[in-house]
């Protein structure tokens, strides 16, 4: 999704550079040169990645998701020149099965998950991810659809909303938080960025407000992913494209907090292991490890990337290659 990339020059996306382009590049060259090959950018985002691959690779045809209409239309307009090479779909990327079976790609042999909330999504205030910026509290990738994160803090009881607070959020002082927002919610609704900011601020001890930037991103972190179902979205989506990805075909994911790096890291070491039961004397073929993890841990970006694009402070990126069928 070109998650954490710099703010479009331009309504189409096109001035944007995506995190760690040129490396992901190199890793899935392999799988797609010189030859007729297939990638599935699973959150295409502004199209920063895809439009990058498309001109890498000419022979390569593209298939882009995302939930977002709006970024489709951009990416859209940024991959243009492609067109005949591309199919964009509004989908959820763990909808990718079937999005592939319609269009009759039996596999494929590279795959992109960029991750978290879009440039495009953090920079238009109206969308309401941003604590930084006045807005409803909305949150949706996908506007037509589900509850908003103005819902989420306003009906959700006080254990509930603790709940997502601490485990989408990390948020220490969670049960503080919800509790702040009851008190607030009893008197009138929330229904402002602003307002909830600002509230979670105050229920932060002010010792622990001095460090680790604005005290509310944990909040709204953890607000986005509910009103999304991110995880539970992305535990299904990997080992699902996993099956559709043909051997010698390269996975990459850019993962942007740790409850999204743990899923990946899970799901990839699950096929990278050999499950031959122990106490043969021999590896069973059937049974050896169907992925090569092509990082040792997840890769970081250069202190140089960073300062050009401070979004790009907290990806961590994980790959693998198929080398077998699976079973």
């Amino acid at each position: 999704m070109d998650a954490p990339d710099q703010a479009p020059a331009d309504a189409s996306g096109a001035g944007h550079v995506p995190v760690l382009r040129e490396r992901v590049l190199a890793l899935l060259a392999p799988a797609l040169a010189d030859r007729t090959a297939v990638v599935v950018d699973a959150t295409v985002g502004l199209g920063g990645h895809a439009e990058a691959l498309l001109a890498a690779h000419p022979q390569l045809t593209l298939v882009g998701l995302d939930r977002d209409r709006v970024a489709l239309a951009r990416s859209g307009e940024r991959l243009a020149r492609f067109a005949g090479r591309t199919h964009l779909v509004h989908a959820v990327y763990d909808q990718m099965p079937e999005v592939l079976e319609r269009l009759g790609m039996p596999g494929v042999d590279g795959m992109l998950f960029d991750l978290g909330v879009s440039s495009m999504q953090l920079d238009v205030a109206e969308r309401g991810f941003a604590y930084a910026k006045d807005a409803p509290l909305d949150m949706r990738m996908d506007r037509d659809e589900g509850v908003t994160a103005a819902e989420v803090v306003n009906t959700y009881p006080v254990p509930r909303l603790a709940r997502v607070l601490r485990e989408y959020g990390e948020e220490r002082f969670a049960l503080r938080v919800a509790q702040a927002i009851d008190r607030a919610r009893r008197v009138a609704p929330l229904d402002s960025t602003v307002q909830l900011a600002e509230l979670v601020r105050d229920a932060i001890p002010a010792a622990t407000r001095r460090h680790g930037g604005h005290p509310a991103k944990r909040t709204f972190q953890a607000l986005r992913i509910e009103v999304n179902g991110e995880l539970d979205a992305l535990r299904r989506a990997v080992p699902a494209a996993l099956r559709d990805l043909r051997v010698d075909g390269r996975i990459v994911v850019l993962s942007y907090h740790s409850l999204e790096d743990r899923i990946v890291k899970q799901s990839l070491a699950a096929l990278a292991a050999d499950t031959t039961p122990v106490g043969l004397p021999v590896a069973l073929a059937d049974r050896g490890p169907q992925l090569r993890l092509l990082s040792r841990g997840a890769e970081r970006a250069s202190e140089a990337e960073i300062e050009a694009n401070p979004r790009a402070a907290s990806v961590r990126m994980r790959a693998a290659e198929r080398i077998r069928e699976s079973a």
